[in-house]
């Protein structure tokens, strides 16, 4: 665990802390750290929607696709009018 120590911390401030830590019923210094983690919530997930739609799913179980051989080049499209 880090300590952290706050300088210059105006008394008014320092007041509103004691106050909001007494109305949760907490001490000033959990009062600070449920105010940051509030503050700072946690970065978004690594990996591109792709990856976050399969971490989402993967419970679920995937499905075998049987994928066609590759052995003809790519072909331009016909257009019949």
């Amino acid at each position: 665990m880090a300590a952290l120590t706050i300088r210059n911390l105006d008394d008014e401030t320092k007041a509103r802390l004691r106050v909001s830590a007494a109305r949760h019923g907490r001490s000033m210094e959990a009062e600070v750290r449920a105010i940051l983690k509030e503050a700072l919530p946690a970065p978004p997930p690594a990996g591109g929607l792709g990856s976050r739609i399969h971490a989402r799913f993967a419970a679920v179980g995937g499905v075998d696709i049987a994928l066609p051989d590759r052995r003809e080049g790519a072909r331009a499209a016909t257009f019949e009018t």
